[in-house]
């Protein structure tokens, strides 16, 4: 006896295990889930009888197996405020808070204190126009 599973239940399902690998698909390429974790599609007919023996009920259900997202990871300084017992949270990074790394700057300048700094040189620049002296030279 064959079985076309392609043609099951009038294509149901042939959709429901395109849908599972599409959601394995997406699953493998999230980069905010382990690389190495195994995905499954898991393909499940059950069959029910009646007393007679002479009808079936089959019940389709198709489920995936997907890896879980890798939890994400942040530190917190914390003290407590001895005369008033309240505790304090600040959460920082893998820099002191408002300082700035080499990767905060994009451009070749930068303001510090209100001067503009060039990146490469470490010039101060200051804000003053060019002035073009070649038109004010007077012959003697």
């Amino acid at each position: 006896m064959d079985i076309s599973l392609h043609d099951l239940a009038g294509g149901a399902l042939q959709e429901k295990v395109n849908q599972a690998f599409e959601q394995v698909m997406k699953n493998m390429q999230d980069p905010n889930t382990p690389w190495k974790n195994k995905r499954k599609i898991n393909l499940t007919l059950s069959f029910e009888q009646n007393e007679d023996r002479t009808d079936c009920t089959c019940d389709i259900s198709v489920d995936t197996k997907l890896a879980s997202v890798k939890p994400v990871s942040t530190k917190f300084c914390t003290q407590k405020d001895l005369t008033t017992g309240k505790v304090y949270a600040q959460e920082y990074g893998p820099g002191i808070k408002g300082q700035m790394s080499f990767d905060d700057v994009e451009k070749n300048e930068i303001e510090i204190d209100g001067q503009i700094v060039d990146t490469e040189t470490g010039e101060i620049k200051e804000d003053k126009s060019v002035i073009d002296f070649r038109n004010n030279v007077k012959q003697a």
